[in-house]
């Protein structure tokens, strides 16, 4: 899943939301580079940002999500917390809506979903960006998150949401200290274990630094490969990435490998000389 920001203030150095011809171009690189879906969000969720409006969030999506929309070789997400930004997306062709509240922010989205039967990504998080870190507390991060995504899915099918429409996600960086990321990080395969595919977006986040020592977010790509691989290796299904070209490779590395790995436990056993 390529990341595409249209944001003047993403974490991540990539905003794009002056140069909406810019954003298109983007979008086509990240198809072209191998992306299979491509996430496209209008509202910063980097740690303390402040909430977008609809207009605005409305104003930074329309043109790109018109010239691209249904028109890309690969299905578009909409990253929003908003029903009414959702059904715009949807409108112009998006299939996806990647909700970061979980289907809590906004009482209009679970039915809004569920009447147009579509995908959804339910992600973890506590509070808000603007204040998420301060509720980064938990006895056991990996069984909270992974007992709340249980929540999220079983809230999702009771509001008309097909169980196989869903997709979850532990909200690395999220409402989580660098050294809780890093443990949801290695759990991944006991978040597979709730029967839903898993996505997993460590992308440039800045727990990342606890292990590289201090990096500017554009230089945390080298990083974002060695999480990307974890991941991938734990059982994600999905990887959410700023630097398409290099993370397909990465990816593709790591897939072999767990493929290798599950042909060796299936295969019959050999006896070393």
């Amino acid at each position: 899943m390529g990341v595409l920001n249209l944001t003047d203030d993403s974490f991540s150095a990539d905003g794009l939301a002056a140069d909406p011809g810019r954003a298109i171009d983007a979008v086509h690189a990240m198809a072209a580079a191998g992306a299979d879906i491509i996430d496209i969000g209008a509202e910063s969720t980097r740690p303390g940002a402040a909430p977008v409006s609809v207009a605005d969030e409305l104003a930074r999506l329309r043109p790109v999500l018109r010239a691209v929309g249904g028109r890309t070789p690969v299905p578009l997400s909409v990253d929003t917390m908003k029903a009414e930004v959702a059904n715009f997306a949807l409108d112009e062709g998006v299939a996806i809506v990647n909700d970061i509240s979980g289907l809590d922010f906004d009482p209009a989205m679970a039915p809004l979903l569920a009447s147009r039967g579509v995908a959804v990504i339910l992600m973890h998080m506590r509070g808000r960006p603007a204040d998420m870190y301060a509720q980064a507390q938990y006895d056991d991060v990996v069984m909270d998150v992974t007992r709340h995504l249980q929540r999220r899915i079983e809230r999702a099918i009771g509001a008309g949401i097909r169980r196989d429409q869903i997709v979850i996600d532990p909200g690395i960086g999220f409402a989580k200290q660098a050294a809780q990321s890093f443990a949801v990080l290695a759990a991944t395969g006991r978040l597979a274990a709730l029967g839903r595919p898993v996505l997993v977006g460590p992308s440039r986040k800045s727990f990342l630094t606890q292990a590289t020592g201090p990096l500017p977010a554009p230089d945390r790509d080298w990083a974002t490969a060695a999480a990307v691989t974890a991941a991938i290796l734990g059982g994600a299904h999905i990887v959410r990435v700023h630097r398409v070209p290099e993370m397909v490779q990465v990816a593709r590395v790591a897939d072999a490998v767990r493929e290798a790995a599950d042909a060796s436990v299936a295969g019959p056993a050999r006896v070393l000389r």
